[in-house]
């Protein structure tokens, strides 16, 4: 009894609590880097220096590990599988989604971010790491709520609708004109854009990174090689565009505020976690958590940042909550037609009998 409980609590429980964990970090740096990009902290510049700390505090772990003496060697494909990693998991991803929230807000990001498990059914698909029938129930399910998930993303982008939660205030509806609604607008549906590649770019990095944890092993080298290389590519990219040399200077405030925890419950803690979790149980799991980072990050926003909860985000969600179900429907059922196919074809035991017929 006490081994079972030992499994369930490693197998399921520490899992779901630390992909909880991740979700709600997640909303506070997203948060948090809101406050200090309106506080006129340069968006490139955050990402260099927050990946550059995370970097710097995953080195002791990482040579900590390597000096044992079970430490597999690294070869030449793996470091070019974290450079990719990097580049989808940090560069990109980080500059569309900080750019996106710069323009809009974290209870989008929050929406858009539930096309994860979509773009991650459909690249598994592509790379053969799911199957796809359309024959069968659970493929239509599947693809049914791939199709749903995008609609719902769709809605969040382009429909704002009128505020449910928060406000604006008189003397601003008064003084606002037509261009400054429009130009809102526009960066509404740009933040939008932002995060689906955001969102895209993240699917990728969770199917590379499963794939390449199970071939290595050891995800203390991955993340630190994934971060440096990441952090690397940033600084080389931000250099071309941010020529401003005051922008680079850090004053005492918000902005060093988010560097710093950014660098330390971002890059070093949800990253580790985050490949546990995708080595314990895979990317679908992973992306599972997604439909609670817009909850938590709608009432973030409202609560610290003051923006308002439309009645498009609300629509939005809940459509693509519905879609992403239906997905982890096909999911399960699929799963559990696996597993009665391996039990039908198990051979006979030795006594001449079936073993479904046994149990």
């Amino acid at each position: 009894m006490v081994t079972m409980g030992n499994q369930f609590l490693s197998g399921e429980v520490l899992p779901f609590a630390a992909m909880v964990a991740v979700e709600c970090v997640e909303v506070a740096i997203g948060t948090l880097s809101k406050a200090s990009m309106n506080a006129g902290l340069s968006t490139l510049v955050y990402i260099v220096y927050y990946n550059f700390l995370g970097t710097l505090l995953l080195l002791p772990s990482f040579i900590l590990r390597r000096r044992r003496s079970d430490a597999p060697s690294l070869t030449f494909s793996i470091l070019c599988k974290c450079f990719i990693l990097g580049l989808l998991g940090i560069c990109l991803m980080q500059i569309f989604l900080f750019e996106g929230l710069k323009y809009s807000s974290p209870t989008l990001e929050g929406g858009i971010s539930n096309l994860i498990p979509g773009f991650t059914f459909l690249l598994a698909v592509i790379f053969r790491m799911e199957k796809l029938d359309l024959r069968k129930a659970s493929s239509q399910a599947k693809s049914l709520g791939t199709i749903v998930a995008i609609i719902g993303a769709s809605v969040m982008t382009l429909y704002e609708g009128p505020i449910l939660l928060g406000y604006t205030s008189s003397s601003d509806a008064n003084n606002a004109t037509d261009q400054t609604v429009e130009a809102q607008q526009s960066n509404w549906v740009l933040g939008g854009v932002l995060f689906t590649g955001a969102s895209l770019m993240l699917s990728g990095w969770n199917i590379l990174q499963t794939a390449t944890v199970k071939e290595f092993p050891e995800q203390v080298t991955i993340v630190f090689f994934t971060c440096c290389f990441g952090t690397i590519q940033c600084a080389i990219f931000s250099l071309f565009m941010e020529r401003n040399l005051e922008a680079w200077i850090l004053v005492p405030g918000i902005g060093i505020i988010a560097v710093v925890l950014s660098a330390i419950f971002g890059a070093a803690f949800n990253r580790n976690v985050t490949t546990w979790c995708l080595e314990q149980k895979g990317p679908l799991y992973v992306a599972t958590f997604k439909p609670l980072f817009v909850v938590i990050a709608a009432f973030t926003s409202y609560l610290f940042l003051g923006d308002a909860l439309h009645l498009g985000s609300v629509i939005g969600a809940i459509i693509i909550i519905v879609g992403f179900y239906t997905v982890m429907w096909g999911k399960a059922k699929e799963k559990a037609m696996m597993e009665l196919e391996e039990i039908v074809c198990e051979p006979e035991s030795p006594n001449g009998r079936s073993p479904l017929l046994h149990k």
